[in-house]
C-alpha cells in the first residue's frame, strides 16, 4: 500500500472483478506490437493458469501469483510471476528461480502523470513476492499468449524503463521479428534443374522439403497453429517460419526463396495472409535475405532480463 499525488495505491492480488481492465491493458500493449490481435477475457484468464502450449518450461512451474495496482478505481498495472521448482526436472538456469513472466502499466499522459510510480511499486511488490519464495534467481519478461510477443518489445519503453529502474540487467540478448503479407512473396524457382518439392509433418509445423532426386537442398517449417494463441482474436490469418536452412553448398542459389515462395503457395490455401520471421540482428545474411524477398521489420525485442 502506498499513497502519491495522484491518490492511493493499492498493491494487491488479482481479483475476478480485475479481469476485465486487466485484459484491457494487456491488449493496448499487444495492439502496440502487432496489428489486428487482440485477446478475449476468457483467454487473458486461462493464461494466468497452466500453459499446455508450453511444454518444455511451463511443466516447471509450481506457483502462480497475479498482482495488480489499482488508484482510483483504475487498474494501472498488473504482473503475472512464476515460480519454478529446484529439482533436476527444471532446467538449471530456472531452476529455483522467480520470473515476471508479464509486467504492464500505462505510459504517463497528462491527466494521470504519476503512473510510472504505480509501476515501481507493483514491481517492489513482485520483488517482495521473490523474497518471500526465497527463490535463487530473479528473471523479468513480457511474454503474453499471442505471437511477436515476448521479451520486452521495443514498443514499451516504459516497462523497460520500470525494470531499469528496479535493476533488471538486460544480458544483451535481441531478436528482430520481422512480417511480410503472403502474396507479397516473390514467387519463382531457381534454375537448377531436377528439383522437387515434398512436405511432411516437421518439429515447428509443416515441413516443406526441395529436393534434387533424392539428396535434399533445404526444408522450410511453417507453424499455423500458434499455440495457445489461436484463442486470440485476429490470429487465425497469421503464420511463421519455425525453421528454414539450405544446405551450406546449395545456398545463393535461389533454393531458399523458392522454399519460402512454396510455403507462401500453402498458406495461401489454408487463408492465412500473413506470415512472421525471426532473426538475431547479427545475422546480416538472414535478415538481408528476408527483407529481400518482401519481409519488413515489425519489432525489437530484448530478452534475457535478471535481477543481478
Amino acid at each position: 500500500m502506498g499513497t502519491d499525488a495522484g491518490g492511493e495505491v493499492d498493491v494487491r492480488s488479482f481479483r475476478r472483478s480485475d479481469r476485465q481492465q486487466v485484459t484491457a491493458l494487456v491488449n493496448a500493449h499487444v495492439a502496440a506490437v502487432i496489428p489486428g490481435v487482440s485477446l478475449s477475457v476468457a483467454a487473458v484468464m486461462s493464461s494466468l493458469g497452466r500453459d499446455p502450449g508450453e511444454h518444455i518450461v511451463d511443466p516447471g512451474v509450481v506457483e502462480r501469483v497475479t498482482l495488480v495496482a489499482e488508484q482510483r478505481q483504475r487498474i494501472v498495472a498488473a504482473a503475472h510471476l512464476l515460480r519454478y521448482g529446484a529439482d533436476d526436472r527444471v532446467a538449471e538456469g530456472y531452476r529455483d528461480a522467480g520470473e515476471i513472466r508479464w509486467l504492464l502499466c500505462w505510459p504517463p499522459v497528462p491527466r494521470w502523470p504519476d503512473t510510472a510510480k504505480v509501476g515501481d511499486q507493483l514491481t517492489q511488490a513482485c520483488l517482495d513476492q521473490f523474497d518471500k519464495w526465497g527463490v535463487r534467481r530473479r528473471y523479468a519478461d513480457g511474454t503474453l499468449p499471442v505471437p511477436a510477443v515476448y521479451g520486452v518489445p521495443e514498443q514499451w519503453p516504459h516497462v523497460r524503463e520500470t525494470y531499469e529502474r528496479a535493476g533488471f540487467k538486460h544480458d544483451g540478448r535481441t531478436e528482430v521479428v520481422f512480417v511480410t503479407a503472403v502474396r507479397n512473396v516473390p514467387r519463382w524457382r531457381p534454375s537448377l534443374l531436377g528439383l522437387n518439392i515434398r512436405r511432411t509433418l516437421g518439429v515447428n509445423g509443416t515441413r516443406i522439403w526441395v529436393l534434387a532426386e533424392e539428396t535434399v537442398l533445404g526444408f522450410i517449417e511453417v507453424d499455423t497453429n500458434l499455440g495457445e494463441a489461436n484463442r486470440a482474436a485476429g490470429i487465425a490469418s497469421w503464420a511463421d517460419i519455425g525453421n528454414l536452412q539450405v544446405v551450406e553448398a546449395h545456398r545463393r542459389q535461389g533454393v531458399g526463396s523458392w522454399l519460402v515462395a512454396e510455403a507462401a503457395g500453402w498458406l495461401e490455401l489454408a487463408g492465412i495472409d500473413r506470415l512472421l520471421g525471426y532473426a538475431s540482428p547479427d545475422d546480416t545474411a538472414y535478415v538481408a535475405f528476408l527483407e529481400r524477398i518482401g519481409f519488413r521489420e515489425l519489432t525489437r525485442t530484448m530478452s534475457g532480463l535478471e535481477l543481478p
